[in-house]
């Protein structure tokens, strides 16, 4: 254990811990909207930086270059497919959501939003949307609290479970307290840490390398093109960005149309360069490291590659990146599935919407909490899976369930309530079918997911009534929507 790297830890934390102090004091006065969405006060580089560090979770510094370090440059797909996604989110999805959100009643959260746009009475869509919040938000959030206790077990030698533990109360306390605000800037800070390690790691390891391990590579690792499944599979990944409520949630946070171009321009550079560097670490960390199965099975690449290089102090700040980036996804998780719950359960179904701001605050915070516990009681558990595995779980049920869902109802005009509640639930349904049933096929399930709640989304809508002249007339207004 080096000491130095545990002070750097613990400086690290109190600073997450504080962020969260100070919007608290802050916002106490303000209500459900400045807790859940800042407002729509976010600048362009906070929220720029805060969607990409909550999209980039451990996975990027760990699952990820795990994969490419075992699997060789078939898994590059993967990072392509994100990048690809990200960027068509931003330029697409982006503008007409904020927008749309803005025109729908200052819809406040996903749910909300679809119910809105439809001007719907019903709260179906609302529980449902909540119901596959909570489940998924469960399966992702646990992928970064297991990031945190590998971290602290093989930095610290400390329990790992007990280091979960001690991640989980940090992310608790500042999201807990300071809501959105909260979340968006810690996840600013994050996102700059991240970027910083991420670049500086593998280039001083490629420095130090010794080139004749290329030579030993396995035979096919430098074949990325060797398997169509990993093709597919990977670029498949970028779907997932169309119905990923935290990330997309940013969108509707912004002040203006305005911030919401430069903010593309600084989310979409932070993400390729991540997304690259990600790779990068996974293909010369098998040159510099030799490939080990202990750093294979806990993902262990940029750990290790960080240690073997730079002194404690150096080694604390580069790897609380990996802290950084499980942080700043399960915080903004926890804070969209408890704005779900509250906002779009809690009380329109059980409080009539007679809850009030305060109310609502400690409904949102207490459902903060219970999340953040079933996810640590699932991350401690042996037999969850890895943390990629666990990542593309979530990332795939969201992606199909919410993906198609959300661009038909922000491009199509014809687009009707019961083609997205059908939507939804087919997609989501079809994603669990195949991965608990059809994962053998090599395929992620997020692709038959999508294309089906797509079909099913279409397929429904044109089959059922025209919507009312009403929704269609405001689909017309949030299209022509000007705010200059």
């Amino acid at each position: 254990m080096r000491i130095s790297e545990v002070i750097v830890f613990i400086v690290y934390l109190c600073f997450m811990l504080g962020i969260g102090v100070w919007f608290f004091i802050k916002n106490r006065t303000g209500g459900e909207k400045t807790y859940f969405l800042g407002g729509r006060q976010m600048g362009p580089w906070v929220t720029a930086l805060s969607a990409g560090a909550s999209d980039m979770s451990a996975w990027v510094l760990m699952g990820l270059p795990a994969s490419i370090y075992a699997l060789g440059l078939g898994q590059v797909w993967i990072p392509v497919g994100l990048a690809i996604g990200y960027t068509l989110s931003w330029l697409y999805e982006a503008p007409r959501l904020r927008r749309f959100s803005i025109v729908a009643n200052d819809s406040i959260t996903i749910p909300q939003y679809l119910t809105n746009r439809f001007l719907s009475k019903s709260k179906a869509l609302q529980i449902l949307c909540a119901v596959v919040f909570l489940v998924a938000y469960t399966i992702y959030a646990a992928s970064s609290i297991k990031a945190c206790g590998t971290l602290f077990n093989t930095v610290i030698g400390i329990d790992a479970t007990t280091a979960m533990y001690l991640a989980a109360v940090i992310i608790i306390g500042y999201t807990f307290l300071g809501g959105f605000s909260a979340v968006c800037w810690t996840d600013f800070f994050q996102g700059m840490l991240m970027l910083g390690a991420m670049l500086i790691a593998p280039i001083f390891a490629a420095v130090a390398l010794d080139f004749s391990a290329v030579g030993e590579m396995p035979e096919g690792y430098w074949n990325a093109f060797a398997n169509w499944k990993d093709i597919v599979s990977g670029l498949g990944w970028g779907l997932g960005y169309f119905g990923m409520p935290h990330i997309i949630i940013r969108f509707m946070s912004l002040k203006s149309q305005k911030d919401l171009k430069k903010s593309a321009k600084i989310g979409i550079t932070w993400t390729v360069i991540i997304v690259i560097f990600s790779a990068i670490i996974g293909i010369v960390g098998r040159m510099f490291l030799g490939f080990d199965e202990n750093i294979n099975s806990n993902s262990l690449v940029f750990i290790e590659m960080v240690r073997r290089i730079f002194p404690g102090i150096i080694s604390g700040i580069l790897l609380s990146a990996v802290l950084a980036a499980s942080m700043s996804t399960a915080d903004s998780q926890l804070l969209s599935a408890a704005s779900a719950f509250a906002s779009d359960v809690y009380k329109p179904v059980f409080r009539k919407n007679q809850a009030s701001d305060k109310e609502m605050l400690w409904a949102g915070r207490l459902v903060v909490l219970a999340i953040a516990v079933l996810a640590l009681l699932l991350a401690s558990n042996p037999n969850a899976g890895s943390i990629m595995d666990l990542v593309s779980n979530a990332w795939g049920v969201f992606g199909a369930a919410f993906g198609p869902a959300i661009m038909l109802s922000l491009f199509w005009r014809r687009f009707n309530f019961k083609g997205a509640v059908a939507g939804i639930l087919v997609g989501a349904l079809v994603d669990m079918g195949w991965l608990a049933f059809l994962a053998s096929t090599g395929i992620y399930e997020i692709i038959p997911g999508f294309a089906a709640g797509l079909l099913v989304s279409v397929v429904v809508s044109l089959a059922t009534e025209e919507p009312e002249k009403e929704v269609e007339e405001l689909f017309d207004k949030a299209v022509a929507y000007n705010e200059e």
